[in-house]
């Protein structure tokens, strides 16, 4: 029935990129509305001007104003954007940025206000967007500070494997600034609970890679292995966190170390991204895990060169929106299940 499907807020991100192209080839997928009801926060106008560019005749949005007149048959999209907004595909502009700042802002706003279940964001420029309003180097630090947490942790996520990163869009140069003994144990932390209530994991195993070349060997390339990460593992194992490692980065997915454990732990973006995109060949998911509301995104960009050529997949984003459901739903099967435990008693009393 319609009010059990989950009510997904989907943002169009950059207007002259690949976002609404994967939008809309997503949401002809009539299996989608069996999963939920999409609300997609963006512009009739311009969702309009990319269908007619794509020569897709065979959809339509619903417009609407707010996410309570969502129809449950239909893909809805919500306008957030003044009519004299221009396209230009391919290009980065100003508008494009400011554009896709506004839907997102209206979009989380509308999240924290429990109009929406969860979150679906689609893929922004990080340089054009940025503004007096917008100071962040992507969605994950911009919704780190819109529901404030212990911490969030920048999750890829795959049928084949899961890999988070320690350092996320942090310039390589300052790489080693970041990793610190607790650092690291709080992103294992945060990874495994998410393993655990988001993807139902019960003890799951986690790899934690090397910073340096061969791990170090030894201590011959570096000494952030010794010093930093297996302390961090140590910690982790006292905290009953079943991690494993640091391991020698290349051998690890060279010899599919990695099909062996639930997920992995790597030190900066390119070392867990890299591997994951070369071998999801486009697909699998970003998910924000560490935060108290659910947010997911294709794990591409803009890819401003294939905007209007009708070639961009969908498979990410369609993803995404399945991810989106499931963790949701995951994670409220989890709190029936925990809402009345049995009441513990001492054997001395009885």
């Amino acid at each position: 029935m319609a009010q059990d499907r989950i009510k997904l807020g989907i943002t169009q991100g950059d207007i002259n990129s690949i976002s609404y192209e994967v939008i809309i080839k997503s949401l002809t997928d009539s299996r989608i509305m069996d999963e939920c009801i999409p609300v997609v926060y963006g512009s009739p106008k311009v969702a309009a001007y990319h269908r007619k560019a794509l020569n897709i005749d065979n959809f339509s949005f619903n417009s609407i104003k707010y996410p309570e007149e969502a129809n449950p048959k239909r893909a809805n999209i919500i306008n957030c954007l003044d009519d004299s907004v221009r396209v230009e595909l391919g290009k980065s502009t100003t508008i494009a940025g400011e554009s896709s700042y506004i839907a997102l802002e209206m979009a989380t706003t509308d999240l924290k206000d429990k109009k929406i279940d969860a979150l679906v964001t689609g893929p922004i420029n990080k340089h054009n967007i940025q503004s007096d309003k917008f100071s962040f180097a992507g969605h994950t630090e911009y919704l780190e500070a819109k529901f404030p947490t212990d911490g969030a942790l920048m999750l890829m996520v795959s049928q084949v494997m899961k890999i988070g990163v320690v350092t996320g869009h942090v310039p390589f140069t300052k790489v080693h600034e970041y990793l610190t003994k607790d650092v690291i144990l709080n992103k294992l932390r945060i990874m495994n609970k998410s393993l655990m209530l988001d993807f139902m994991i019960r003890k799951p195993r986690i790899a934690v890679l090397g910073l340096n070349p061969h791990a170090s060997d030894n201590g011959l390339i570096g000494n952030e292995e010794a010093e930093i990460i297996l302390p961090a593992i140590d910690a982790a194992r006292e905290n009953n966190i079943l991690a494993f490692g640091p391991f020698p980065a290349d051998g690890f997915f060279g010899a599919g170390t990695f099909t062996k454990y639930d997920a992995v732990l790597a030190m900066y973006h390119d070392q867990g991204l890299i591997p994951f995109k070369a071998l999801m060949a486009g697909g699998g998911v970003n998910y924000t895990a560490g935060l108290s509301i659910v947010r997911t995104s294709p794990a591409h960009g803009t890819s401003y060169d294939l905007a209007g050529k009708n070639e961009a997949s969908p498979d990410s984003f369609r993803e995404a929106i399945y991810l989106a459901c499931d963790i949701f739903r995951n994670r409220k099967l989890n709190k029936e299940l925990t809402a009345n435990p049995l009441k513990s008693y001492n054997l001395t009393e009885l």
